[in-house]
């Protein structure tokens, strides 16, 4: 599983999340983004102010697929806030994997997403969690990509939580450990 923190966070912080996802034969890569962020704008900013970023991120995750050396189909995508949105956008616009959990995260872009489909996104396991009031990542998107990824035939489990939190809630560790499970990269009942 490659994971993916957040804008300002660390490899630690998202290895903390996963770590508990009770899966101890999954391998876990943590890459650093330069400058700890991803790219530079917000999310909701036209796609293009973050493209050249975004395909750097795009650059770290396939060589973190390369150097697996594993199908991309045995390959889940987890992150959180920025990391939750390259996640998201790198399924859907360079090449579908195994499955995605993105956690308080949405598709990128200033209008409501509409990418095209990447072969493959049909069936996608994607885990999208958010909060109804939280500030970084507003519901309304979090609900516009729950309904473009659909359209791509992406098989989504939406995760809202109340309140404004925007971090990860043991709801969504248990949700992840469930999917990862489905794929049968997690022994059963993790």
């Amino acid at each position: 599983m490659v994971l993916l923190h957040g804008r300002a966070g660390n490899p630690y912080a998202i290895l903390r999340h996963a770590r508990v996802l009770g899966q101890p034969d999954l391998a876990l890569l943590a890459p650093q983004a330069e400058g700890r962020s991803w790219y530079p704008a917000r999310f909701v900013r036209p796609l293009a102010e973050n493209a050249a970023h975004l395909d750097s991120a795009f650059s770290v995750v396939d060589g973190l697929i390369a150097a697996a050396g594993l199908p991309p189909e045995r390959v889940a995508l987890m992150g959180f806030s920025q990391g939750a949105c390259v996640s998201l956008e790198y399924v859907v616009r360079r090449r579908p994997l195994g499955a995605v959990i993105a956690l308080s995260g949405g598709l990128m872009g200033a209008a409501p997403p509409d990418p095209a489909p990447e072969p493959g996104t049909a069936g996608l396991p994607v885990l999208l969690a958010g909060g109804r009031e939280d500030r970084q990542i507003p519901l309304a998107r979090v609900l516009e990509t729950e309904d473009a990824l659909g359209r791509l035939g992406a098989d989504v489990t939406l995760h809202l939580r109340d309140g404004d939190l925007h971090g990860v809630t043991e709801a969504e560790r248990r949700l992840a450990a469930t999917l990862l499970a489905r794929l049968g990269t997690a022994p059963a009942g993790a």
